[in-house]
């Protein structure tokens, strides 16, 4: 089992910048470093879509286009965190954004139901 808490979300105005942390707590046996995580995203009338994933060591990463070269996932085994910094921000990334882990020692995922753990969200809303 793992517990996945995010943090850092808030208001901030287009072009600026926010990081988000995903802190997950372990049960006894699993090590953080065996699973691969995601970040994903909900904003109001839409369907929740994926946003980045990173692979258990860190080396494979891989963003949603909208995202890409605005936004990096990083992680830190030792810490047991994932984070997203978001920086450039724009008004149509404003949504609840959700991390979620895969026992995996796969490459890189983007799918949903890949990911069996889930944070309870952060909010994130830039204003124009």
């Amino acid at each position: 089992q793992v517990q996945l808490v995010e943090s850092g979300g808030g208001l901030v105005q287009a072009g600026g910048s926010l990081r988000l942390s995903c802190a997950a707590s372990l049960a006894s046996g699993r090590t953080f470093s065996s699973y691969r995580m995601g970040w994903f995203r909900h904003a109001p009338w839409k369907e929740r879509e994926f946003v980045s994933t990173i692979s258990w060591n860190g080396y494979s990463t891989y963003y949603l286009d909208s995202v890409r070269g605005r936004f990096t996932i990083s992680r830190d085994n030792a810490t047991n965190t994932v984070y997203l910094q978001m920086n450039s921000l724009k008004p149509e990334d404003t949504a609840v954004y959700y991390c979620a882990a895969d026992w995996s020692l796969g490459g890189i995922a983007t799918l949903e139901s890949v990911y069996d753990f889930w944070g309870q969200g952060t909010q994130v809303t830039v204003s124009s």
